[in-house]
């Protein structure tokens, strides 16, 4: 059994939910992700937001605009009466529901609660159209069975328990259904995976059911060699290892989200990215392979915060790296990139939330200086160091484009150079001639 993930866009249409279909039909008996309908979380995510800011009317109308979205899906979609009421009422139930939380106390619970409802309504529409053309799908409700630990992480054996249980008890079933992103907490409420979740889900199926593929479909025939919305001519990466995916994925190759990586990994499952526009193509396949002695793909990863702090007295004191490891820590704010020497260490950060208040700490060890609005290239394939020449060529590729940091040597994976938000497009192009024609 295979689990297929379909974004947002694949079905952000009542004709994008046909052409789904049929793609589910004609790929067999599998578990079958899907996210919410296209730009159907970013709406939720402002109606939270003017719930939060107390603004009730603003709440409404965005909400009453969203269903009206909905409404004329089901109009399209539907030909049939019984069909078409049956999805009424599940949106009547889905809109109310929502609408009972805007009436009342709002918190961090019911922000959640709101966010989980697109992947509910986008399942429940295509379990209806494929029953309505004669395929036995079953809905199997992600809150049922997806549920994270007291630490955020997935608990496996649950997961894995309670989705065979559900899998056992429909075993005539054609297709299985479920959502992507949403799942409880260890507390039993509803919480989801973040962003990008639904990749994750489906990986994690994938891992508890010993899956033999699992594929993300999107709207571009895999992961690129390089942006196709900057650079011409890009080409679609025909295979990668796992590491290699899970850089790109990191920075800035946004076919695939980075979470969704390690659960196949462990278990040795292939990912396949594919076209739902193109299912002919042959997109990209990420598996365990050994090193092939190539250069694979550029990506850049966007609102980029470089941080130097220079403290000769400090640096090299024992603890002091700790010491600025444990601010960011404190801020709970992740680190991308980090280069040192005697006198200094420079870090990047992809989050400025708590910028102010983490240099305003880093000011006690030293001189503090902030460069903003930066970005990492990052330029990934086989660069195990025995490899001569490949960072040299990345490198030289950009030899007229100030680089304010270099990383190579973390993994063998990627070297990547923190340039200017300007320099990005020419950096890209010019990595493309280099590396690539």
């Amino acid at each position: 059994m295979k689990v297929l993930k379909f974004g947002g866009t694949s079905v952000g249409s009542a004709e994008r939910i046909v052409h789904v279909a049929r793609l589910i039909v004609e790929n067999g008996k599998n578990i079958v992700v899907l996210s919410a309908m296209a730009g159907t979380t970013n709406t939720l995510v402002e109606i939270n937001d003017y719930l939060y800011k107390r603004n009730i009317p603003g709440a409404q109308e965005t909400l009453n605009n969203l269903e009206m979205k909905y409404r004329a899906v089901i109009d399209e979609l539907f030909d049939n009466d019984e069909a078409r009421a049956e999805a009424a009422r599940v949106l009547d139930e889905r809109f109310a529901y929502i609408r009972t939380i805007v009436a009342s106390e709002f918190a961090i619970a019911e922000e959640k609660e709101i966010l989980a409802q697109g992947e509910l309504m986008s399942t429940a529409l295509m379990n209806i159209y494929l029953r309505l053309h004669g395929v036995k799908s079953v809905l199997l409700p992600a809150l049922e069975y997806m549920r994270t630990d007291q630490n955020g992480e997935p608990d496996m054996k649950y997961i894995a328990t309670r989705l065979r249980r559900l899998l056992e008890a429909n075993r005539d079933a054609d297709v299985y259904l479920t959502q992507g992103y949403i799942c409880c907490n260890a507390y039993g409420e509803v919480d989801n995976l973040k962003r990008g979740g639904s990749d994750y889900s489906a990986s994690l199926i994938g891992a508890v059911i010993d899956a033999e593929e699992i594929q993300i479909w999107t709207d571009i025939d895999g992961m690129h060699n390089n942006d196709p919305r900057y650079v011409d001519n890009t080409r679609p990466v025909g295979s990668l290892n796992f590491e290699e995916a899970a850089e790109l994925a990191y920075f800035g190759a946004k076919i695939l989200h980075p979470n969704c990586v390690l659960p196949a990994k462990l278990n040795n499952i292939p990912v396949r990215l594919l076209n739902t526009l193109d299912p002919s193509a042959a997109g990209t396949v990420i598996y365990n392979m050994p090193p092939d002695g190539k250069i694979k793909a550029v990506a850049a990863k966007d609102n980029i915060t470089a941080i130097k702090i220079k403290s000769g007295r400090m640096l090299l004191a024992y603890g002091f790296l700790h010491k600025v490891f444990e601010t960011f820590e404190k801020y709970q704010t992740s680190i991308d990139m980090i280069a040192t020497s005697e006198v200094g260490v420079t870090v990047t950060i992809d989050s400025d939330r708590h910028l102010a208040a983490i240099v305003d700490d880093l000011k006690n060890f030293g001189t503090v200086t902030v460069d903003r609005d930066m970005v990492i290239i990052c330029v990934v394939g086989d660069l195990e160091w025995h490899n001569t020449g490949f960072e040299a060529k990345a490198v030289s590729a950009l030899k007229d484009i100030p680089i304010r940091v270099i990383s190579y040597g973390g993994s063998n994976y990627n070297v990547s150079m923190l340039i200017r938000s300007c320099d990005k497009v020419e950096a890209l192009k010019r990595l493309s001639a280099s590396l690539f024609e």
